[in-house]
């Protein structure tokens, strides 16, 4: 008898059984066990996108790298995870949520272990890719999972409260990081999300379902789109780190930002053509989601973008200890946890735009007040002032989600969950990427100007006079002094200048808010309205 005559494959035995056997087997209680279960290895893969910023000074210390090297470590992560979450469609249509789940969690664990005992700045990167790979493909299966199990009317709620624990992580993160690299180190910071991985491991083998049985043959493979895809990620971030040390101008720069644009454009080109595209450009033409992916990318690169410069900024302008860093973003990441319930509420109550809006809006004021920031600021009117953004983004993520998937037909949801969260992280890695940029290029503006002022002026002789004065006290000789004395003037205008630049990287993430209010308005509008 033909293979054809004896029907599609049932992959179920071998990959877990689907959720019918699996919700008869549990019961009513089986909806929430397969989302904790789903939530568990998310936070793991969480807590490691975003504790590495509490560490980077240590870092750039221990490797001897600067400011343009030191966000590789941030942003591999992001565009790894930005590659892999399209192929999460795929690998669950191919082996099920359980097989999907358990390879990322297995690989997840490598990289974590790569990370913790690299001996250079490239093998970090390569552990910190094989993580951002693994949250790539674990990351859309929670929505999966939600929009599967339970009916249209709780969804919004049901995100909502998976939310909460996906937010425990990067509000708990980074003051246990924190704590955890002025206690033991920056290298045993890779190894915090192990213990969850695991957990995570051990439930989603018990709770998460395989392939649906007689689901048909595997999908191909777009592999010339995931190439391309690859190539355009990895050419644009290169290009983008190059530009600071090679010139704007460089072959070198040139060609990489070319290169990039031309896989990209293939990449769109390859996806309208092919019969099982990875990523469906004409999901784009739906008005709903293509606003809800449009605001996603904006608020990626906010979040992920002001979650670098914080911690970065109160260690190396005020002088935080790691763990220091940490509580600062403690109190918002906590404040999300009380919204995020009931924003899901609201998700199920009210259109997307309004949630999407106001949280907009408060994000934005967030990062305008952070434009004010000094080496004077209090430690909490720091915290108020990164909760009240972080509020913004608890309102409005569940609506972002919901919304963006409401708006699509049934047989797009799987595609559509990974685009949304795709366009996030895009948003996440070139946002962390062009924000470390323009906080290199505006130190460089600010010190150049508060050079000039320092030529010669009474207000500098004054200061290098009461400096020489104090190391003539301490014996030491004047030519020394002399040179130590203008050291000193040096790193002054140098921490002047920075502090400035973070102000102006600020107020860029305001703007770009107030940006992604014209999407908002574009949802507002009924449909032929």
């Amino acid at each position: 008898m033909s293979d054809a005559a004896l029907g599609p494959p049932d992959r179920s035995g071998w990959a877990g059984p689907g959720i019918a056997e699996l919700q008869a087997r549990w019961g009513s209680s089986y909806r929430l066990l397969v989302t904790f279960a789903a939530m568990i290895g998310t936070i793991a893969t969480i807590l490691s996108a975003t504790i590495v910023n509490v560490a980077l000074p240590q870092v750039m210390g221990a490797f001897g790298i600067g400011q343009d090297h030191a966000q590789l470590i941030s942003t591999a992560f992001l565009a790894s995870v930005t590659a892999t979450m399209l192929l999460n469609g795929w690998l669950v249509d191919s082996f099920g949520c359980r097989l999907t789940y358990a390879t990322a969690i297995v690989m997840f664990v490598i990289g974590s272990v790569v990370a913790g005992s690299a001996p250079n700045e490239g093998v970090l990167i390569v552990g910190r890719v094989l993580q951002g790979a693994a949250a790539g493909m674990v990351q859309p299966l929670g929505m999966q999972i939600i929009f599967q199990v339970f009916p249209a009317e709780r969804r919004g709620t049901a995100m909502g409260l998976y939310a909460v624990g996906v937010v425990l992580a990067p509000a708990l993160g980074p003051t246990l990081g924190g704590l955890i690299v002025d206690g033991f180190g920056w290298r045993a910071m890779f190894f915090m999300g192990i213990p969850f991985a695991l957990l995570g491991l051990m439930l989603g083998l018990v709770f998460l379902p395989g392939p649906t049985p007689g689901a048909g043959p595997r999908r191909r493979f777009d592999g010339p789109g995931f190439a391309l895809l690859v190539i355009a990620l990895l050419a644009l971030l290169t290009g983008l780190a190059s530009g600071q040390r090679e010139g704007w101008g460089s072959n070198r720069v040139m060609l990489e930002l070319g290169i990039a644009a031309v896989a990209a454009t293939g990449f769109v080109l390859w996806e309208l053509r092919t019969d099982a595209p990875m990523l469906n450009p004409r999901l784009f033409a739906v008005r709903g989601f293509a606003c809800s992916a449009a605001v996603g990318l904006v608020y990626g690169a906010a979040l992920f973008g002001s979650t670098y410069l914080v911690p970065l900024f109160v260690q190396t302008i005020q002088g935080y200890t790691p763990t220091r860093a940490g509580l600062l973003l403690m109190p918002a990441g906590l404040a999300m946890v009380l919204v995020f319930p009931i924003a899901g509420r609201l998700a199920d109550r009210f259109p997307p735009f309004a949630p999407i809006g106001a949280g907009l809006v408060l994000f934005g004021i967030s990062t305008w007040l952070m434009t004010g920031v000094g080496t004077d600021t209090p430690f909490w009117t720091f915290a108020l002032w990164i909760m009240v953004g972080r509020i913004g983004f608890g309102l409005a993520m569940p609506s972002m989600n919901a919304g963006a998937l409401r708006a699509l037909p049934a047989r797009w949801v799987g595609q559509g969950s990974g685009a949304v969260n795709f366009a996030r992280q895009f948003g996440g890695a070139i946002g962390v990427n062009l924000l470390s940029i323009n906080l290199e290029r505006q130190t460089q503006v600010h010190a150049q100007a508060l050079n000039a002022t320092q030529e010669g002026g009474p207000a500098t002789r004054e200061v290098l006079r009461q400096v020489e004065g104090l190391l003539a006290q301490d014996g030491i000789a004047e030519g020394t002094r002399q040179a130590l004395a203008q050291d000193y003037l040096a790193q002054m205008v140098l921490s002047q200048a920075s502090m400035l630049a973070f102000r102006d990287t600020f107020l860029w993430v305001a703007v770009a808010c107030v940006v992604a209010l014209i999407p908002v308005l574009i949802m507002s509008r009924r449909p032929g309205g």
